[in-house]
Protein backbone atom coordinates (compact mmCIF):
# COMPACT_ATOMS: atom_id res chain seq x y z
CA UNK A 1 0.00 0.00 0.00
CA UNK A 2 1.29 3.31 -0.99
CA UNK A 3 0.75 5.24 1.85
CA UNK A 4 2.58 2.63 4.39
CA UNK A 5 5.34 2.68 1.88
CA UNK A 6 5.44 6.76 2.44
CA UNK A 7 5.25 6.17 6.35
CA UNK A 8 8.27 3.57 6.06
CA UNK A 9 10.28 6.07 3.87
CA UNK A 10 9.76 8.56 6.44
CA UNK A 11 10.81 6.42 9.20
CA UNK A 12 14.07 5.60 7.42
CA UNK A 13 15.34 9.49 5.87
CA UNK A 14 13.75 11.00 9.28
CA UNK A 15 13.45 8.49 12.08
CA UNK A 16 14.09 11.28 14.28
CA UNK A 17 11.56 13.43 13.10
CA UNK A 18 7.83 13.47 15.73
CA UNK A 19 4.79 11.69 14.09
CA UNK A 20 2.92 12.15 17.37
CA UNK A 21 3.41 14.76 19.93
CA UNK A 22 2.16 13.47 23.06
CA UNK A 23 2.07 14.98 26.28
CA UNK A 24 3.99 12.57 27.69
CA UNK A 25 6.12 10.63 25.36
CA UNK A 26 6.67 11.93 21.76
CA UNK A 27 6.31 9.49 19.18
CA UNK A 28 8.96 9.69 16.44
CA UNK A 29 8.62 8.12 12.95
CA UNK A 30 11.43 5.50 13.29
CA UNK A 31 9.83 4.42 16.50
CA UNK A 32 6.61 4.12 15.23
CA UNK A 33 7.99 1.70 12.21
CA UNK A 34 10.12 0.13 14.63
CA UNK A 35 7.48 -0.84 17.60
CA UNK A 36 4.62 -1.56 15.32
CA UNK A 37 6.69 -4.40 13.47
CA UNK A 38 6.86 -5.48 17.43
CA UNK A 39 2.97 -5.25 17.46
CA UNK A 40 2.81 -7.65 13.80
CA UNK A 41 4.95 -10.10 15.02
CA UNK A 42 2.95 -10.37 17.74
CA UNK A 43 -0.02 -10.73 16.41
CA UNK A 44 1.55 -13.43 14.17
CA UNK A 45 2.42 -15.43 16.89
CA UNK A 46 -0.83 -15.30 17.64
CA UNK A 47 -1.80 -17.94 15.20
CA UNK A 48 -5.71 -15.94 15.01
CA UNK A 49 -8.14 -16.36 12.10
CA UNK A 50 -7.25 -15.21 8.54
CA UNK A 51 -9.23 -12.07 8.50
CA UNK A 52 -10.02 -11.61 12.25
CA UNK A 53 -9.86 -7.64 13.23
CA UNK A 54 -7.90 -6.73 15.90
CA UNK A 55 -9.76 -4.63 18.87
CA UNK A 56 -7.43 -1.94 19.78
CA UNK A 57 -8.57 0.10 23.31
CA UNK A 58 -7.62 3.73 24.58
CA UNK A 59 -7.81 7.60 24.22
CA UNK A 60 -5.07 9.31 22.13
CA UNK A 61 -2.06 7.19 23.39
CA UNK A 62 1.00 6.61 20.88
CA UNK A 63 0.46 3.15 21.40
CA UNK A 64 -3.05 3.26 19.82
CA UNK A 65 -1.29 4.23 16.21
CA UNK A 66 1.44 1.91 16.56
CA UNK A 67 -1.23 -1.18 17.40
CA UNK A 68 -3.14 0.37 14.58
CA UNK A 69 -0.44 -0.21 11.87
CA UNK A 70 1.19 -3.38 13.86
CA UNK A 71 -2.59 -4.73 13.11
CA UNK A 72 -2.33 -3.75 9.14
CA UNK A 73 1.13 -5.18 9.05
CA UNK A 74 0.20 -8.45 10.05
CA UNK A 75 -2.69 -8.73 7.38
CA UNK A 76 -5.80 -7.55 9.90
CA UNK A 77 -7.63 -4.85 10.27
CA UNK A 78 -8.52 -3.01 13.22
CA UNK A 79 -11.15 -1.70 15.11
CA UNK A 80 -10.62 1.58 16.83
CA UNK A 81 -12.45 1.94 20.60
CA UNK A 82 -12.35 4.88 22.70
CA UNK A 83 -12.61 5.22 26.35
CA UNK A 84 -15.45 7.15 26.08
CA UNK A 85 -17.42 3.74 24.84
CA UNK A 86 -19.14 2.29 27.09
CA UNK A 87 -18.34 -1.64 28.43
CA UNK A 88 -21.82 -2.85 27.28
CA UNK A 89 -20.92 -1.18 23.65
CA UNK A 90 -17.46 -2.67 23.26
CA UNK A 91 -19.13 -6.42 24.19
CA UNK A 92 -21.59 -5.84 21.61
CA UNK A 93 -19.04 -4.45 19.33
CA UNK A 94 -16.94 -7.56 20.51
CA UNK A 95 -19.07 -10.55 19.65
CA UNK A 96 -20.26 -8.49 16.65
CA UNK A 97 -16.86 -8.70 14.53
CA UNK A 98 -15.91 -11.76 16.13
CA UNK A 99 -12.24 -10.45 17.12
CA UNK A 100 -9.76 -13.04 18.77
CA UNK A 101 -7.36 -9.85 20.19
CA UNK A 102 -8.46 -7.08 22.32
CA UNK A 103 -5.30 -5.02 23.06
CA UNK A 104 -5.75 -2.35 25.57
CA UNK A 105 -2.82 0.24 25.80
CA UNK A 106 -4.21 2.31 28.95
CA UNK A 107 -2.79 0.10 31.29
CA UNK A 108 -6.02 -0.26 33.19
CA UNK A 109 -7.93 -3.40 33.19
CA UNK A 110 -11.17 -4.16 31.25
CA UNK A 111 -13.16 -7.07 31.88
CA UNK A 112 -16.01 -8.70 29.64
CA UNK A 113 -18.63 -10.96 30.73
CA UNK A 114 -18.98 -14.02 28.70
CA UNK A 115 -16.62 -13.34 26.53
CA UNK A 116 -13.67 -15.24 25.01
CA UNK A 117 -11.70 -12.28 23.41
CA UNK A 118 -8.12 -12.79 24.47
CA UNK A 119 -7.28 -9.65 26.27
CA UNK A 120 -3.67 -8.26 25.92
CA UNK A 121 -1.76 -5.60 27.24
CA UNK A 122 0.42 -2.97 25.31
CA UNK A 123 3.21 -4.32 28.07
CA UNK A 124 2.70 -7.75 27.19
CA UNK A 125 3.90 -7.02 23.40
CA UNK A 126 6.66 -5.01 24.57
CA UNK A 127 8.10 -7.79 26.72
CA UNK A 128 7.06 -10.66 24.29
CA UNK A 129 10.11 -9.66 21.65
CA UNK A 130 12.36 -6.95 21.13
CA UNK A 131 12.85 -7.97 17.31
CA UNK A 132 11.63 -5.47 15.20
CA UNK A 133 12.58 -6.50 11.69
CA UNK A 134 11.03 -5.49 8.88
CA UNK A 135 7.79 -7.41 8.12
CA UNK A 136 6.93 -8.58 4.41
CA UNK A 137 4.74 -6.36 2.62
CA UNK A 138 3.22 -9.11 1.61
CA UNK A 139 1.87 -9.70 4.65
CA UNK A 140 0.37 -6.38 4.78
CA UNK A 141 -3.33 -5.62 4.26
CA UNK A 142 -3.76 -4.81 0.57
CA UNK A 143 -6.27 -3.81 -1.73
CA UNK A 144 -10.00 -4.72 -0.88
CA UNK A 145 -9.08 -6.36 2.11
CA UNK A 146 -10.13 -4.18 5.24
CA UNK A 147 -7.99 -1.59 6.66
CA UNK A 148 -9.84 -0.41 9.40
CA UNK A 149 -13.37 -0.62 10.98
CA UNK A 150 -15.51 1.58 12.30
CA UNK A 151 -18.70 1.04 14.56
CA UNK A 152 -21.39 3.35 14.40
CA UNK A 153 -24.83 3.98 15.56
CA UNK A 154 -27.33 1.26 14.41
CA UNK A 155 -31.48 2.39 14.25
CA UNK A 156 -31.84 -1.09 16.13
CA UNK A 157 -29.68 -0.24 19.11
CA UNK A 158 -26.68 -2.11 18.00
CA UNK A 159 -23.66 -1.33 16.19
CA UNK A 160 -23.05 -1.23 12.94
CA UNK A 161 -19.43 -1.79 11.62
CA UNK A 162 -18.59 0.06 8.74
CA UNK A 163 -15.56 -2.00 6.50
CA UNK A 164 -12.77 0.34 4.58
CA UNK A 165 -10.35 -1.04 2.66
CA UNK A 166 -6.79 -0.75 1.28
CA UNK A 167 -8.02 0.47 -1.79
CA UNK A 168 -10.82 3.09 0.04
CA UNK A 169 -8.38 4.66 2.36
CA UNK A 170 -6.01 5.39 -0.11
CA UNK A 171 -8.57 6.97 -2.49
CA UNK A 172 -8.83 9.31 0.36
CA UNK A 173 -5.82 9.99 1.50
CA UNK A 174 -4.31 10.59 -1.84
CA UNK A 175 -7.09 13.33 -2.58
CA UNK A 176 -6.93 15.06 0.37
CA UNK A 177 -2.72 15.22 -0.57
CA UNK A 178 -3.70 16.20 -3.96
CA UNK A 179 -6.45 18.98 -3.30
CA UNK A 180 -6.05 20.84 0.28
CA UNK A 181 -2.48 22.82 1.30
CA UNK A 182 -1.10 20.20 4.09
CA UNK A 183 1.42 18.98 2.34
CA UNK A 184 5.26 19.47 3.78
CA UNK A 185 5.56 18.04 7.15
CA UNK A 186 2.59 19.85 8.83
CA UNK A 187 1.79 19.99 12.31
CA UNK A 188 -1.89 18.76 12.77
CA UNK A 189 -4.08 18.75 15.25
CA UNK A 190 -6.32 15.70 16.71
CA UNK A 191 -9.40 16.50 18.15
CA UNK A 192 -11.66 13.85 17.09
CA UNK A 193 -10.99 10.14 18.81
CA UNK A 194 -9.82 7.50 16.75
CA UNK A 195 -12.97 5.24 17.07
CA UNK A 196 -14.49 8.54 14.89
CA UNK A 197 -13.75 8.90 11.68
CA UNK A 198 -13.31 12.51 11.06
CA UNK A 199 -9.50 11.32 13.14
CA UNK A 200 -8.91 9.54 9.72
CA UNK A 201 -8.76 13.34 8.04
CA UNK A 202 -5.74 14.55 10.11
CA UNK A 203 -4.21 11.07 10.90
CA UNK A 204 -3.10 9.34 7.69
CA UNK A 205 -2.63 12.46 5.71
CA UNK A 206 -0.34 13.78 8.63
CA UNK A 207 1.49 10.68 8.45
CA UNK A 208 1.54 10.09 4.51
CA UNK A 209 2.98 13.59 4.05
CA UNK A 210 5.37 13.48 7.46
CA UNK A 211 3.52 15.72 9.38
CA UNK A 212 3.15 15.75 13.17
CA UNK A 213 -0.01 15.06 15.24
CA UNK A 214 -0.85 17.37 18.19
CA UNK A 215 -3.95 14.96 20.21
CA UNK A 216 -6.34 17.42 21.70
CA UNK A 217 -7.45 14.93 24.52
CA UNK A 218 -11.08 14.41 26.62
CA UNK A 219 -8.91 16.06 29.55
CA UNK A 220 -8.11 18.92 27.69
CA UNK A 221 -11.44 19.06 26.49
CA UNK A 222 -12.97 19.16 30.09
CA UNK A 223 -10.71 21.79 31.21
CA UNK A 224 -10.59 25.22 28.55
CA UNK A 225 -7.53 26.42 30.73
CA UNK A 226 -5.49 23.13 30.01
CA UNK A 227 -6.73 23.58 26.02
CA UNK A 228 -5.99 26.52 25.53
CA UNK A 229 -3.12 26.04 27.02
CA UNK A 230 -2.00 23.18 24.68
CA UNK A 231 -3.35 24.91 21.90
CA UNK A 232 -0.85 28.00 22.55
CA UNK A 233 2.15 25.01 22.15
CA UNK A 234 0.74 23.21 19.57
CA UNK A 235 2.14 25.39 17.01
CA UNK A 236 -0.82 23.97 14.74
CA UNK A 237 -1.40 24.89 10.74
CA UNK A 238 -3.48 22.33 10.00
CA UNK A 239 -7.01 21.90 11.77
CA UNK A 240 -9.55 19.25 11.68
CA UNK A 241 -12.67 19.01 13.64
CA UNK A 242 -16.43 19.19 14.11
CA UNK A 243 -18.05 22.84 14.08
CA UNK A 244 -19.39 22.37 17.60
CA UNK A 245 -15.48 21.87 19.02
CA UNK A 246 -14.68 25.33 16.89
CA UNK A 247 -17.94 26.69 18.08
CA UNK A 248 -16.56 26.09 21.85
CA UNK A 249 -13.45 27.47 21.13
CA UNK A 250 -14.85 30.76 19.63
CA UNK A 251 -16.42 31.15 22.61
CA UNK A 252 -13.25 32.57 23.95
CA UNK A 253 -12.26 35.91 22.66
CA UNK A 254 -8.17 34.84 22.77
CA UNK A 255 -9.25 31.93 20.04
CA UNK A 256 -7.49 33.93 17.24
CA UNK A 257 -4.30 34.32 14.80
CA UNK A 258 -2.24 35.62 17.91
CA UNK A 259 -3.31 31.85 19.75
CA UNK A 260 -2.69 29.92 17.24
CA UNK A 261 0.10 32.47 14.62
CA UNK A 262 0.64 29.47 12.08
CA UNK A 263 -2.77 28.17 11.71
CA UNK A 264 -2.65 27.96 7.98
CA UNK A 265 -5.95 26.03 7.12
CA UNK A 266 -9.09 24.68 9.06
CA UNK A 267 -11.42 21.22 7.61
CA UNK A 268 -14.47 20.49 8.77
CA UNK A 269 -16.95 17.46 8.57
CA UNK A 270 -19.13 15.94 10.60
CA UNK A 271 -21.78 18.47 11.18
CA UNK A 272 -23.33 21.06 8.90
CA UNK A 273 -21.06 24.27 9.35
CA UNK A 274 -23.18 27.52 10.12
CA UNK A 275 -22.56 30.80 8.34
CA UNK A 276 -21.75 32.47 11.43
CA UNK A 277 -18.90 30.50 12.45
CA UNK A 278 -17.41 30.29 9.17
CA UNK A 279 -17.26 34.25 9.12
CA UNK A 280 -15.89 34.41 12.80
CA UNK A 281 -13.24 32.26 11.26
CA UNK A 282 -12.23 34.53 8.71
CA UNK A 283 -12.31 37.31 10.82
CA UNK A 284 -10.18 35.74 13.51
CA UNK A 285 -7.44 33.97 11.25
CA UNK A 286 -7.32 36.44 8.12
CA UNK A 287 -4.82 34.16 6.81
CA UNK A 288 -5.92 30.54 7.34
CA UNK A 289 -8.41 29.23 4.34
CA UNK A 290 -11.42 27.53 5.45
CA UNK A 291 -12.88 24.52 3.87
CA UNK A 292 -15.96 22.60 4.27
CA UNK A 293 -16.37 18.78 3.57
CA UNK A 294 -19.11 16.32 3.69
CA UNK A 295 -19.01 12.53 3.53
CA UNK A 296 -20.39 9.11 5.34
CA UNK A 297 -18.17 7.20 7.19
CA UNK A 298 -19.42 4.70 4.33
CA UNK A 299 -17.95 6.73 1.61
CA UNK A 300 -14.37 7.14 4.03
CA UNK A 301 -14.87 9.83 5.83
CA UNK A 302 -15.52 13.16 2.93
CA UNK A 303 -15.88 12.70 -0.77
CA UNK A 304 -17.19 16.88 -1.46
CA UNK A 305 -15.11 19.74 -0.65
CA UNK A 306 -15.46 23.88 -0.74
CA UNK A 307 -13.37 27.02 0.24
CA UNK A 308 -15.49 29.27 1.99
CA UNK A 309 -14.14 32.53 1.17
CA UNK A 310 -16.23 35.59 1.65
CA UNK A 311 -17.85 35.60 -1.72
CA UNK A 312 -19.40 32.78 -0.82
CA UNK A 313 -20.20 33.56 2.48
CA UNK A 314 -21.93 36.85 1.29
CA UNK A 315 -23.76 35.20 -1.65
CA UNK A 316 -25.12 32.03 0.22
CA UNK A 317 -27.12 32.00 3.94
CA UNK A 318 -26.22 28.28 4.36
CA UNK A 319 -23.10 26.84 3.14
CA UNK A 320 -22.43 24.34 0.51
CA UNK A 321 -20.76 21.42 0.95
CA UNK A 322 -19.11 22.08 -2.31
CA UNK A 323 -17.56 19.18 -5.44
CA UNK A 324 -17.20 15.43 -5.33
CA UNK A 325 -13.39 14.64 -5.33
CA UNK A 326 -12.65 13.36 -8.83
CA UNK A 327 -12.94 9.44 -8.77
CA UNK A 328 -16.61 10.11 -7.19
CA UNK A 329 -19.85 10.66 -8.99
CA UNK A 330 -22.74 11.70 -6.98
CA UNK A 331 -26.59 11.22 -7.75
CA UNK A 332 -29.25 12.79 -6.66
CA UNK A 333 -32.06 10.37 -7.17
CA UNK A 334 -36.28 11.01 -5.91
CA UNK A 335 -38.47 8.24 -4.42
CA UNK A 336 -39.06 6.87 -7.83
CA UNK A 337 -35.26 6.45 -8.23
CA UNK A 338 -34.46 9.13 -11.09
CA UNK A 339 -32.33 11.59 -11.04
CA UNK A 340 -33.88 15.39 -9.96
CA UNK A 341 -33.40 18.57 -11.61
CA UNK A 342 -31.01 21.34 -10.19
CA UNK A 343 -32.42 23.03 -7.83
CA UNK A 344 -34.67 19.80 -6.75
CA UNK A 345 -33.67 17.77 -3.38
CA UNK A 346 -32.89 13.88 -3.82
CA UNK A 347 -31.27 11.57 -1.87
CA UNK A 348 -27.53 11.87 -2.08
CA UNK A 349 -26.07 8.37 -3.85
CA UNK A 350 -22.01 8.45 -3.63
CA UNK A 351 -20.85 5.97 -6.07
CA UNK A 352 -17.03 5.18 -6.73
CA UNK A 353 -13.73 4.15 -4.79
CA UNK A 354 -14.53 5.43 -1.53
CA UNK A 355 -17.73 3.27 -1.10
CA UNK A 356 -17.18 1.07 1.39
CA UNK A 357 -17.94 -2.89 0.83
CA UNK A 358 -20.42 -2.46 3.41
CA UNK A 359 -21.46 -3.68 7.33
CA UNK A 360 -19.17 -6.10 8.67
CA UNK A 361 -21.54 -9.68 8.99
CA UNK A 362 -24.74 -7.85 8.38
CA UNK A 363 -25.60 -8.98 4.64
CA UNK A 364 -28.96 -7.57 4.75
CA UNK A 365 -28.37 -4.76 6.48
CA UNK A 366 -25.31 -4.14 3.96
CA UNK A 367 -27.90 -4.84 1.03
CA UNK A 368 -30.28 -2.20 1.70
CA UNK A 369 -27.93 0.92 1.47
CA UNK A 370 -24.87 -0.75 -1.04
CA UNK A 371 -24.92 -1.77 -4.41
CA UNK A 372 -23.76 -1.82 -7.43
CA UNK A 373 -24.37 1.46 -10.30
CA UNK A 374 -22.37 1.24 -13.95
CA UNK A 375 -20.22 -1.32 -12.33
CA UNK A 376 -18.93 0.51 -9.46
CA UNK A 377 -19.79 0.50 -5.69
CA UNK A 378 -22.69 2.67 -4.66
CA UNK A 379 -23.97 4.22 -1.33
CA UNK A 380 -27.47 5.13 -0.17
CA UNK A 381 -26.56 7.54 2.25
CA UNK A 382 -29.90 8.68 3.68
CA UNK A 383 -29.05 12.07 3.10
CA UNK A 384 -30.95 14.88 1.48
CA UNK A 385 -29.53 17.06 -0.81
CA UNK A 386 -29.41 20.17 -3.88
CA UNK A 387 -27.53 20.86 -6.64
CA UNK A 388 -27.57 24.79 -7.17
CA UNK A 389 -24.58 25.76 -10.01
CA UNK A 390 -22.26 22.77 -9.26
CA UNK A 391 -22.60 22.96 -5.66
CA UNK A 392 -23.77 20.80 -3.38
CA UNK A 393 -26.11 21.62 -0.77
CA UNK A 394 -26.66 19.13 2.17
CA UNK A 395 -30.30 19.32 3.46
CA UNK A 396 -30.58 17.23 6.00
CA UNK A 397 -31.43 13.52 6.99
CA UNK A 398 -34.12 12.10 5.38
CA UNK A 399 -35.25 10.32 8.07
CA UNK A 400 -34.66 13.63 10.27
CA UNK A 401 -38.16 14.48 8.99
CA UNK A 402 -41.42 14.92 11.16
CA UNK A 403 -44.83 15.07 10.96
CA UNK A 404 -46.30 17.67 13.20
CA UNK A 405 -49.68 18.61 13.13
CA UNK A 406 -50.67 17.00 9.51
CA UNK A 407 -47.68 18.88 8.16
CA UNK A 408 -44.32 17.36 7.04
CA UNK A 409 -40.94 19.43 7.82
CA UNK A 410 -37.66 18.95 8.42
CA UNK A 411 -35.91 19.73 11.90
CA UNK A 412 -32.69 20.59 10.66
CA UNK A 413 -33.70 23.04 7.72
CA UNK A 414 -35.70 24.57 10.98
CA UNK A 415 -32.61 24.61 12.87
CA UNK A 416 -30.57 25.94 10.09
CA UNK A 417 -32.93 29.29 10.08
CA UNK A 418 -33.02 29.81 13.50
CA UNK A 419 -28.94 29.68 14.01
CA UNK A 420 -28.84 32.11 11.20
CA UNK A 421 -30.60 34.93 13.40
CA UNK A 422 -28.66 37.94 14.66
CA UNK A 423 -29.24 37.18 18.65
CA UNK A 424 -28.48 33.21 18.06
CA UNK A 425 -25.26 31.05 18.00
CA UNK A 426 -26.05 28.25 17.80
CA UNK A 427 -29.60 25.85 17.86
CA UNK A 428 -30.89 22.40 18.00
CA UNK A 429 -34.96 22.18 17.49
CA UNK A 430 -36.11 18.89 19.93
CA UNK A 431 -39.65 17.34 19.18
CA UNK A 432 -41.62 16.91 22.02
CA UNK A 433 -44.28 13.94 22.04
CA UNK A 434 -47.09 12.57 24.14
CA UNK A 435 -48.35 9.11 23.44
CA UNK A 436 -45.58 8.51 20.73
CA UNK A 437 -47.20 11.45 18.74
CA UNK A 438 -45.15 14.65 18.56
CA UNK A 439 -47.00 17.40 20.32
CA UNK A 440 -44.63 20.43 19.56
CA UNK A 441 -40.77 22.01 18.97
CA UNK A 442 -38.37 23.16 21.27
CA UNK A 443 -35.67 25.41 20.83
CA UNK A 444 -32.59 25.08 22.47
CA UNK A 445 -30.54 27.99 21.95
CA UNK A 446 -27.22 29.44 22.99
CA UNK A 447 -28.16 33.18 22.55
CA UNK A 448 -25.65 35.89 21.02
CA UNK A 449 -25.20 39.68 22.77
CA UNK A 450 -28.43 41.12 22.50
CA UNK A 451 -30.00 44.00 24.22
CA UNK A 452 -33.43 42.64 26.10
CA UNK A 453 -33.26 42.42 29.64
CA UNK A 454 -35.62 39.34 29.40
CA UNK A 455 -35.83 35.89 27.70
CA UNK A 456 -39.62 36.48 26.16
CA UNK A 457 -38.67 39.54 24.70
CA UNK A 458 -35.31 38.04 23.23
CA UNK A 459 -37.65 34.61 21.72
CA UNK A 460 -40.08 37.25 20.25
CA UNK A 461 -37.46 38.79 18.36
CA UNK A 462 -36.38 35.28 17.08
CA UNK A 463 -40.23 34.39 16.05
CA UNK A 464 -40.48 38.19 14.44
CA UNK A 465 -37.16 37.11 12.44
CA UNK A 466 -38.10 33.26 11.93
CA UNK A 467 -41.93 34.79 10.84
CA UNK A 468 -40.40 36.31 7.42
CA UNK A 469 -38.67 33.11 6.55
CA UNK A 470 -40.80 30.09 7.90
CA UNK A 471 -44.58 29.22 8.00
CA UNK A 472 -46.21 29.38 11.77
CA UNK A 473 -46.63 25.67 11.97
CA UNK A 474 -42.48 25.44 11.42
CA UNK A 475 -41.82 27.62 14.22
CA UNK A 476 -41.12 26.08 17.69
CA UNK A 477 -43.38 26.36 20.01
CA UNK A 478 -40.69 26.84 23.25
CA UNK A 479 -37.59 28.52 23.19
CA UNK A 480 -35.49 27.90 26.26
CA UNK A 481 -31.64 29.43 26.66
CA UNK A 482 -28.38 27.99 27.82
CA UNK A 483 -24.66 29.47 27.97
CA UNK A 484 -23.24 26.47 26.16
CA UNK A 485 -25.08 22.81 24.54
CA UNK A 486 -23.32 19.65 25.27
CA UNK A 487 -21.34 17.84 23.13
CA UNK A 488 -20.72 14.20 22.29
CA UNK A 489 -16.52 13.00 23.04
CA UNK A 490 -16.98 12.82 19.23
CA UNK A 491 -16.95 16.35 19.07
CA UNK A 492 -20.88 16.47 17.94
CA UNK A 493 -23.53 18.44 19.48
CA UNK A 494 -25.14 15.81 21.83
CA UNK A 495 -28.79 15.62 21.08
CA UNK A 496 -29.89 12.80 23.69
CA UNK A 497 -28.51 14.93 26.79
CA UNK A 498 -30.30 18.27 25.13
CA UNK A 499 -33.43 16.20 24.57
CA UNK A 500 -33.26 15.11 28.20
CA UNK A 501 -33.08 18.47 29.71
CA UNK A 502 -35.47 19.83 27.82
CA UNK A 503 -38.15 17.09 28.46
CA UNK A 504 -37.51 17.74 31.80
Amino acid sequence: MRMLLKIKDFAFTQPEAKAFISPNHPLTYGELWRKSNQVARYIFSQNISTGSPIMIYGHMEPEMIISFLGSVKSGHAYIPVDLSIPLERIEKISKASQSEIFINVTGNPLEFQNSTIQMITFDEIKTFSTDSDEIDPADWVSEDENFYIIYTSGSTGNPKGVQISVNNLQSFVDWMVEDFPIQGGLRFINQAPFSFDLSVMDLYPCLATGGHLFPITKEMIAKPKLLFEALKTSNTQVWTSTPSFVQMCLMDPSFNQELLPEIMVFLFCGEILPVQIARQLKERFPKAKVYNTYGPTEATVAITFVEITKEILNVYPTLPVGRAKKDIQLLLLNEDGHEVSEGEKGEIIIVGPSVSKGYLGQPELTEKSFYTFDGKPAYRTGDEGEMVEDLLFYKGRIDFQIKLHGYRMELEEIEQHIANSQYVKTAVVIPVSKGGKIEYLTAAIVPAEHEFDKEYQLTGAIKKELGNKLPAYMIPKKFEYYHELPITPNGKVDRKRIREKVIL
